[in-house]
């Protein structure tokens, strides 16, 4: 079977404060990567993931939430010598807080060795993070050798800075991330990230930077302001779109699977980033990473109830 997007990476259990600073606890799933495959399947994108996960009642929670949304599950790795990963999000005058309790996770002992390598070359598009590179060496090993088989399989190579400087420090990220963008195909960072990377603030120099390391698109995320979208031959903007937000948790991932499911339906990057650029906005209007991820349908319906007014 070839699938549209194959992610890779390390999934989080999640519990999200609900209510304000008070608020409750709610158990959710989180992981960058696996909110994008999540939102890649929710578009009707064929998916699968590859990782490592406890042998525990996280990890079955895991599999039993990618089978019910479509993501297969044949190429994860059960360890029974190590957790899943767990974060918690709070949330207070500032936006948004995480904090992590993931070492030695199961997804961090996976290296290169371990590695699915044809069911990675089986797809349209590898997706993975510098989250995916920065939790242990081994798993930035992992990284650099799905990238390797991906490209010399012709699977295009997707990537998000998705900068956590609780995970490693700034110089380290920088080289390792810099180090991976020209060997993608696309990359999508966000402006924070970029920003922080880079030392650049204006959109236009990080996109010349970027592409003067050597990818062909750079897809640059920036939140209420929209999306740059910067190749070679030009570049164009799409405006932000106004929501009812309450939570931008795992917004940008959701951009990504969106964005990734229309180039695996055929679409052309501008027409996938409108998509995508919506069916962020809409993850935004919910708690959590993955419960407020839209389907195909809600986003098409959004766009057409935008169009008619």
């Amino acid at each position: 079977m070839q699938y549209d997007v194959v992610a890779l990476g390390e999934p989080l259990i999640e519990f999200n404060q609900v209510g304000g600073i008070s608020g409750d606890y709610k158990l959710g799933h989180g992981g960058d990567t696996s909110n994008a495959v999540i939102a890649a399947a929710r578009q009707g994108a064929r998916t699968g993931y590859v990782t490592a996960l406890g042998a525990d009642a996280f990890g079955d929670a895991f599999i039993d939430l990618w089978k019910t949304e479509g993501v297969d599950t044949s190429a994860i790795i059960r360890d029974r010598d190590a957790h899943t990963g767990v974060y918690f999000v709070s949330h207070g005058p500032g936006g948004h807080v995480f904090s992590y309790l993931r070492a030695g996770s199961a997804a961090g002992r996976l290296g290169p060795e371990k590695l699915p390598k044809s069911y990675i070359a089986s797809a349209k598009f590898l997706h993975l993070s510098g989250i995916s590179q920065a939790i242990s060496a081994a798993a930035c090993d992992a990284a650099f050798a799905a990238i390797d088989v991906a490209r010399e399989a012709g699977t295009k190579v997707s990537f998000d800075t998705n900068l956590r400087l609780k995970l490693w420090p700034l110089a380290r990220a920088r080289a390792v991330i810099h180090a991976t963008i020209p060997l993608c195909d696309l990359i999508l960072p966000s402006l924070e990230d970029a920003t922080a990377l880079t030392g650049l603030e204006r959109p236009d120099a990080i996109a010349d930077f970027y592409l003067g390391l050597g990818v062909p698109l750079v897809v640059l995320k920036m939140g209420a302001d929209g999306v740059l979208l910067a190749t070679g031959d030009g570049r164009s903007r799409i405006v932000g779109r106004t929501v009812a937000t309450v939570d931008a948790t795992g917004a940008g991932d959701t951009f990504d699977g969106a964005f990734l499911s229309g180039l695996a339906r055929g679409a052309a990057p501008l027409e996938a980033a409108h998509y995508a650029n919506a069916a962020a906005a809409l993850s935004t209007c919910g708690y959590g990473a993955v419960a407020p991820i839209p389907t195909r349908a809600e986003v098409l319906q959004y766009l057409a109830q935008e169009d008619v007014e």
